[in-house]
């Protein structure tokens, strides 16, 4: 999956929210622009082509006060809409440097 896709879709408000993501960034405290933030300015740590209904992959970024924010994203290119999947913080004790499984 490439990024790009992404964030275009992002900036186009071509974008659905699962309940679960919903879910996740009022247990995490995050709001909508710290996730969109994290996304636009992250990268992508791993990818999963095998996804279904779409393929999708996890992102790590950042928020303007510097909190590491992964993010799941999948993305339809028939519709060009991205889908936030999950988000949250992640663990200090499951990662190295926010990007690599520990």
């Amino acid at each position: 999956m490439n990024i790009a896709h992404i964030i275009t879709a992002i900036q186009a408000n071509r974008i659905n929210i699962t309940q679960h993501a919903w879910k996740e960034a009022r247990e995490d405290n995050l709001i909508l622009d710290e996730i969109f933030l994290a996304t636009l300015t992250g990268e992508i740590i791993e990818n999963y082509p095998a996804d279904k209904p779409y393929p999708s992959c996890l992102t790590c970024g950042y928020t303007k006060a510097n909190k590491p924010v992964h993010t799941v994203w999948a993305y339809d290119d028939k519709t060009q809409i991205g889908i936030l999947i999950t988000v949250y913080q992640p663990d200090p004790e499951r990662w190295i440097d926010w990007k690599i499984r520990k």
